[in-house]
């Protein structure tokens, strides 16, 4: 799976289809290598992250690898989600809490009820707002956190309410 494509991206479609009945493993082939695409691809679902630079045999590797249940991951994917659990679910939830200090409270509502899992036209109606009224908050909060998706919303929002 790659991660940037037409239509819909690698980690919508690797959700989509790790989330089914008798579900493939998937694995994402990619140039992208930051820890947050590393993250958000795992918890979608993903039974491995190769960067596309891996050699071929390596891939068939990881293919077969998947296929028996166990991960394939780079060696920057490694790295990425040991970091990850070294920094352990405090510091996650704190950084997470600094970055949403920088959106309006509107925004950080709207970032809440995205990580429920709550469409445009649902968030309008519990905050009373048209559904272009909260695309227009949505964008603007994408914006300011350099957010590419949704998706990245909702695990920063998410990770901001642990503990």
């Amino acid at each position: 799976m790659g991660i940037r494509m037409p239509g819909m991206d690698g980690i919508a479609a690797t959700r989509a289809v790790a989330g089914g009945d008798q579900a493939p493993q998937v694995i994402v082939l990619t140039t992208f290598d930051t820890d947050g695409l590393i993250l958000e691809a795992v918890r979608a679902g993903a039974a491995g992250y190769l960067l596309k630079h891996t050699r071929p045999e390596e891939i068939v590797d990881a293919v077969r690898q998947a296929a028996r249940g166990t991960p394939a991951l780079s060696p920057t994917a490694a790295r990425a989600l040991i970091d990850h659990a070294a920094a352990g679910a405090g510091a996650r939830t704190e950084q997470a809490r600094r970055r949403l200090a920088v959106l309006s409270e509107r925004e950080r509502q709207i970032a809440g009820a995205v990580a429920e899992g709550l469409s445009n036209s649902e968030i309008g109606q519990r905050l009373h707002l048209s559904t272009g009224t909260v695309k227009a908050h949505l964008s603007s909060a994408l914006t300011k956190l350099d957010l590419d998706n949704r998706i990245q919303l909702a695990l920063l929002a998410h990770d901001a309410q642990a503990e």
